[in-house]
């Protein structure tokens, strides 16, 4: 099939009109990169997790891998002519031989708990749009296909662990590469943009009793009833009744952060922490996918896209991520909940070794890190070899479809079974397989 790139305007209005009803307009296809090894004496059919949850940190703008999960000697970006390498001095892990960046000092003592896979590869770097929707959903941008994010696959394939609560949920602001694509409305997100006020729409205003409530539900429901089954609408409709049935005290008494200890609270950190902590408080009520967005408040000045100022003050930004992801990983394990969730770090693509003109780094997807951690695999610290300055991989090598793969199988979903698009077959991913070493 033939295909064409959109221009950056057109999928930047294509996002914003989605974000407002987690539905994607049509897109076109690329690249995903270089597949990673495939498991030797088994079927990666037969790879599969036991996993109940999952929690994806999303580092927006492009986590410098070599200045945090994959360092290596270091550089100068003020010498003349600048030299390439990381920015910060290393040290060492719980895992011998696996060595982190000096600002991840807590998450170096978790490194058994945890496995950094720094050989994730794919070509999309010039736009972070693009990227970002690659990264969520697995595939490149169609104009035939609106695929779905690996969080409404999830909560396709799983549903909640409880009733009461949505199968999915996203703390950041919503964007098209989020939505359920066509999976329909049913399966997309309910969202928050801060831990204080939680997810509006979900309590009642003042003044309407439940009686009053009741009798909107019925008005509401006489023309609903119209509607054929099997049509769009009638998929909005789905997505309609469960909102109705969530609304309430029930739902949104997860929400209240007051209620745990001022101390786990202090350790988890600002508002990122505090995303994390909630992130945990939704696992234990049964959420089976939960996104959390790091690219909030910008406190090294660009986030994650550390250009100029924001390479300079990325450490800021290190030891926010730092203390919210170990606290995470410990508070998961003091609650009995690690082995049963999967935490993701995932980012756009990395960043090169290279400076740039105004000491920051520009993009990179030849290789790049992201982290798995809990979930019940069998951890090694890192996995994937790259060279000396963190630009290629030497030893497996790990497409977007094999990462997507791996989180699927840890939470018992074939990454080869198929979802349809109304008549036409799609595979849940792109011909990815999972990390086999992960289970041996």
């Amino acid at each position: 099939m033939t295909t064409s790139h959109p221009d950056r305007r057109g999928f930047l209005q294509q996002a914003a009109a989605g974000a407002a009803v987690t539905a994607a307009s049509a897109m076109t296809a690329t690249g995903t990169g270089m597949a990673a090894e495939r498991p030797s004496g088994e079927s990666s059919q037969r790879l599969r997790g036991t996993a109940e949850h999952c929690i994806f940190l999303w580092l927006g703008g492009g986590m410098a891998q070599i200045d945090t999960f994959d360092p290596k000697a270091r550089g100068d970006a003020k010498a003349s002519p600048k030299k390439a390498g990381c920015y910060y001095d290393s040290i060492e892990t719980a895992v011998s031989g696996v060595r982190f960046c000096e600002h991840l000092p807590r998450t170096a003592r978790m490194a058994e708990r945890l496995t950094v896979v720094r050989t994730v590869n794919h070509k999309v770097v010039d736009e972070h749009a693009f990227a970002t929707n690659l990264v969520h959903t697995g595939r490149g941008i169609s104009g035939t296909v609106t695929y779905p994010s690996i969080g409404s696959i999830v909560a396709h394939q799983r549903g909640a662990d409880d009733a009461s609560v949505p199968a999915y949920m996203l703390i950041g602001y919503p964007n098209v590469s989020r939505g359920p694509g066509f999976l329909g409305a049913r399966h997309g997100y309910v969202y928050l943009v801060d831990t204080q006020s939680g997810p509006a729409g979900f309590t009642r205003p003042e003044g309407v009793t439940s009686s009053r409530q009741s009798s909107r539900e019925r008005l509401l429901g006489a023309g609903r009833d119209a509607i054929p089954p099997q049509s769009p609408l009638a998929d909005y409709r789905a997505a309609q009744d469960d909102a109705l049935r969530l609304a309430g005290p029930n739902f949104m008494r997860h929400f209240q952060l007051d209620e745990e200890p001022s101390t786990l609270r202090e350790r988890y950190g600002g508002e990122f922490g505090q995303r994390c902590l909630l992130a945990r408080r939704l696992v234990g009520a049964g959420v089976r996918f939960i996104e959390v967005s790091h690219n909030l408040n910008f406190i090294n000045g660009t986030g994650w896209d550390t250009h100029n100022q924001g390479q300079l003050e990325q450490h800021g930004l290190i030891r926010e991520l730092d203390a919210a992801l170990a606290t995470l990983i410990e508070d998961l394990e003091n609650h009995r909940l690690l082995d049963k969730t999967l935490v993701v770090v995932a980012t756009e693509f990395g960043r090169p070794a290279e400076f740039d003109g105004g000491g920051g780094r520009g993009h990179q997807g030849t290789t790049f890190s992201m982290v798995l951690a809990g979930g019940g695999l069998r951890h090694r610290g890192a996995w994937g070899v790259t060279d000396e300055l963190s630009k290629k991989v030497v030893e497996s090598p790990v497409s977007i479809p094999d990462f997507h793969a791996t989180i699927h199988a840890t939470l018992g979903i074939d990454p080869a079974a198929e979802l349809k698009d109304g008549a036409r077959p799609v595979p849940i991913t792109d011909g990815g397989r999972p990390i086999a070493a992960l289970w041996s």
